[in-house]
């Protein structure tokens, strides 16, 4: 008996801790959870995230303390065996400079409504992102194998609901280029897939105060990695790295200022990048390296879109009546798998993720190898993007359609498309910006940080621990 006793006096200290563990309820006017501490103790006792890292099982258990709509995501297993959590970032409005949307400027939205973060009269805008891999039948177990199932879970708290200009928070996991290792050119000179020339990488080295080594995340100036801070001040402070930016999709608030998101990361046309020749028309890209972004000021904003896919202003140029978003048969870009390879999507906007890297390689890293003449940013975009699009696109009409991009396809003398995406891993970093309906896909201001809202960085969970409970009804 006295055992049980001290068994249960435990377990009654245990849970009068956890219910002050996070009691972070917002100040008058506003209203706390009636709640908490019933929904903290849901929260962290769930299947789900009972085996969780302790620093994620605590952000969520704080996400749940606080006021919500809906608890944070309950993550269910879609195969016989559970989901594995292999990485998560936390998120924060810490990591970058403050902006109209996180911060009140005196003079400037001081006497406004706000937009963006500041809700629940104050709470800190915080988030949490899982990333699982789902042990499907038949598909991959390591995280790094482009057919693995991937989900990714988001919980956020507070962000004000979006009402006007058809706006929404979007979640980007973001991957900062690495500097590759060397290897013999190609037959045309140019740097085979993912490599860089001895003479490219030569001209990196020399750069700056010589950071850009094999392994190291690429700089634009050579000189030691500077990620987003606060103390960033555009447009002539901000970051040195070079990132794509990786759409997990767009959402918006709900009622009591949470956000909750589900995606899938997958090669079926979700680990693709953005058109990048968008980026020059978004507001944050310079026309030359080492200077400011001046798209405002030259009046090129929206001055291009890729509703019409193609491959970019050097490249392709489609008729609208054979590529555009026919109402007859709407475009539904989902229409990635199948056996009939006719029924598949053919209008792909994006590019999946490592060729998008590959053209970046090419207009920030292969300074010798392609185009060593030229040097505006623009132009070197627009002919890398036309470029690599070209090598793996047997119709010559500038698309990676579904078939074509599809992991066991065999382009450009590989045998099949592995290369072409990166795995989830290599996403070091997390964002959600405020975007608004501008027509691009590309982030909004990109590549600067002037629509961010929360960031963070990836942590590895090695090994892989048990992050679902109970089953999904449909394991597609």
């Amino acid at each position: 008996m006295k055992g049980h006793t001290l068994i249960g006096a435990i377990t009654v200290l245990g849970i009068a801790l956890l219910n002050i563990a996070y009691a972070e309820q917002p100040p008058p006017p506003c209203h706390p959870n009636p709640n908490a501490a019933a929904d903290r103790m849901v929260v962290t006792t769930r299947g789900d995230v009972a085996e969780l890292p302790q620093p994620l099982k605590d952000r969520l258990e704080r996400l749940a303390d606080r006021p919500h709509t809906y608890l944070p995501l309950q993550a269910f297993a879609e195969a016989d065996k559970s989901s594995q959590l292999f990485q998560y970032y936390l998120l924060d409005s810490e990591g970058f400079e403050p902006n109209v949307f996180t911060k009140i400027f005196p003079g400037i939205n001081d006497a406004v409504q706000l937009t963006g973060t500041g809700g629940n009269c104050g709470l800190p805008t915080l988030g949490a992102v899982r990333v699982v891999l789902e042990p499907k039948p038949g598909l991959p177990t390591d995280p790094h194998h482009p057919k693995a199932f991937i989900d990714v879970f988001t919980d956020l708290s507070p962000l004000f609901v979006i009402n006007n200009e058809s706006g929404w928070y979007e979640g980007w996991m973001i991957h900062d280029l690495v500097v590759p290792a060397t290897a013999p050119p190609r037959r045309d000179g140019h740097a085979q897939f993912g490599k860089l020339t001895e003479e490219d990488a030569k001209e990196l080295w020399e750069m700056g105060r010589h950071h850009n080594v094999r392994g190291a995340l690429l700089t634009t100036d050579g000189d030691p990695v500077h990620f987003p801070s606060k103390s960033d001040h555009f447009p002539d402070r901000q970051t040195n790295v070079i990132s794509l930016f990786e759409s997990m999709g767009a959402y918006n608030a709900l009622q009591q200022s949470d956000v909750h998101s589900y995606w899938e990361f997958n090669y079926l046309g979700t680990n693709w990048i953005h058109p990048l020749y968008e980026l020059p028309y978004t507001g944050g890209f310079p026309d030359d390296f080492g200077k400011a972004p001046d798209t405002f000021r030259d009046g090129e904003i929206g001055k291009l879109q890729s509703i019409v896919p193609g491959s970019g202003p050097r490249g392709i140029t489609n008729d609208p009546r054979v590529m555009g978003d026919n109402p007859i048969l709407p475009r539904d870009p989902d229409k990635f798998d199948g056996t009939v390879n006719a029924q598949r999507e053919f209008r792909q906007r994006g590019v999946p993720s490592g060729l998008a890297n590959e053209i970046y390689l090419d207009v920030y890293a292969r300074r010798a190898s392609f185009e060593p003449g030229v040097k505006n940013l623009q132009r070197r975009l627009f002919d890398a993007y036309a470029s690599e699009v070209a090598r793996v696109d047997p119709d010559h009409n500038g698309i990676i359609s579904a078939v074509v991009g599809d992991a066991d396809t065999a382009t450009d003398g590989f045998p099949d498309n592995f290369r072409l995406y990166l795995s989830p891993t290599e996403f070091n970093r997390f964002a959600v910006t405020r975007e608004i309906n501008d027509g691009l896909l590309a982030p909004r201001f990109a590549p600067s940080q002037r629509a961010w809202v929360l960031t963070g960085f990836r942590v590895a969970v090695d090994p892989t621990v048990s992050a679902s409970a109970g089953r999904d009804a449909d394991d597609r």
